[in-house]
């Protein structure tokens, strides 16, 4: 099987997901995109009438963000019109998802060059959000409702922390070290390599540097938020009296009246707009063009877990992926968890019995943001970027995703 080459990886900073507060909320969402896939084209001289395909996530594809964003945002990129698109949605796990089906088409020999990526303009979703419609999973089917009921993630965190035994100290103590190991990337420029500016219409500097981050947040700022999902739990989602609360205790009863509450804004990830890409070739490719690969992907997985606990697939999708690439949980050097909430990064910890040193180095997305469909592509250029800093060999990256999955990739960092 042929080998599938990182080339390149570039995203936007982070801005804060809300209108009339964040720095890119204005933009339109192919915009953002366009800004990362012209970066990409510019930085490595790319003539985009060569790319075979542009693979994009984006988990809410409506309006502004539907329209097979990926395609539309390579034309206002200026790409040539042979550049195909596509995009996906995995949910959170969209961003992951995208590169690995792009490493399939190379390695299976079908395609040379596909950039894969994603976007989230999460201040355009909570804008156009409807109210007076709980949002759940399942779309409205009973019939599906029934047999996997799916109640709001943060109840999820919530429950799975309370299964689980693991207290409001220890997600805060995360989320602690998640704003301070991300204090010190951006003060030392880890993140330089990998960030393009955003610019406005008019040619000004809409943001260059990461927008949400708290550096001065600290155990007795955490300590101090009041807890968030005990307010969802009695929310009505349908007119046949279910909420999001009993959702959840119909698949584990044991729940009723006994979930801990212990997630908030503080320890949960952070509400962000943003966009990532990351080119990918084959080894005929990068030599007929003369460029220098950065890394390579090693394998990839997919795992499904409980849809009614939802966030608890990225420890199984670890193990497959590491049994698919040969390799020990000790071989890795950069593990990135998405920090979708607290727990679910504790639990990943926990459970595979990790060195925390590995783990989310740079911090996470309860510091930086989680821009939905754009952070899987975000995170594999972070651990490529810590590679290359550190000399390390191989980064894991894995994260939870709606309806209870997780994909997973491991990348070789190149001249390791």
């Amino acid at each position: 099987m042929a080998d599938a080459f990182i080339i390149d990886a570039c995203r936007t900073p982070r801005g804060i997901g809300k209108v009339g507060k964040g720095s890119l909320a204005h933009l339109h969402p192919q915009r953002l995109a366009a800004t990362v896939l012209g970066a990409l084209a510019e930085r490595n001289k790319l003539d985009t009438a060569t790319v075979d395909d542009i693979i994009w996530g984006t988990s809410s594809q409506r309006g502004s963000q539907g329209a097979d964003l990926g395609r539309m945002a390579a034309l206002d990129a200026g790409y040539d019109v042979k550049a195909s698109g596509v995009t996906l949605d995995r949910f959170c796990g969209s961003g992951i998802t995208s590169v690995s089906l792009a490493a399939a088409q190379i390695m299976s020999g079908m395609e040379d060059c596909v950039i894969a990526g994603g976007t989230e303009m999460m201040s355009y979703t909570a804008a156009t959000a409807d109210p007076k419609s709980p949002p759940v999973l399942d779309a409205g089917n009973m019939h599906l409702r029934a047999i996997h009921p799916q109640t709001q993630q943060g109840v999820c965190a919530d429950a799975i922390a309370t299964l689980e035994g693991i207290d409001r100290e220890a997600v805060d103590q995360l989320a602690y070290t998640s704003q301070q190991r991300a204090a010190m990337a951006i003060a030392e420029g880890r993140f330089a390599k990998s960030i393009v500016p955003v610019y406005n219409e008019d040619g000004t500097l809409a943001l260059d540097h990461d927008e949400f981050p708290r550096p001065g947040t600290t155990m007795e700022t955490l300590g101090s938020l009041k807890t968030v999902f005990n307010m969802y739990m009695d929310i009505p989602v349908d007119d046949q009296g279910n909420t999001y609360g009993n959702l959840l205790t119909r698949k584990f009863p044991e729940l009723e009246g006994k979930v801990n509450h212990v997630h908030h804004a503080g320890n949960s990830s952070g509400v962000v707009d943003g966009a990532a890409a990351i080119l990918l070739t084959s080894k005929a490719y990068a030599d007929k063009h003369g460029l220098k690969p950065r890394g390579r992907i090693v394998a990839t997985a997919n795992m499904g877990d409980s849809p009614t606990l939802m966030l608890n697939a990225p420890v199984p999708a670890a193990k497959k992926v590491l049994e698919k690439a040969g390799l020990t949980k000790d071989d890795i050097d950069v593990y990135e968890i998405n920090e979708a909430f607290a727990v679910v990064a504790e639990k990943f910890i926990r459970d595979l019995d990790l060195d925390r040193s590995k783990v989310n180095i740079n911090g996470g997305a309860m510091a930086l943001g989680h821009p939905i469909g754009a952070t899987g592509s975000i995170l594999i250029g972070t651990a490529l970027d810590e590679l290359e800093r550190s000399g390390g060999r191989y980064g894991l990256i894995t994260m939870c995703a709606a309806g209870g999955m997780a994909p997973a990739i491991i990348i070789e960092r190149l001249d390791a």
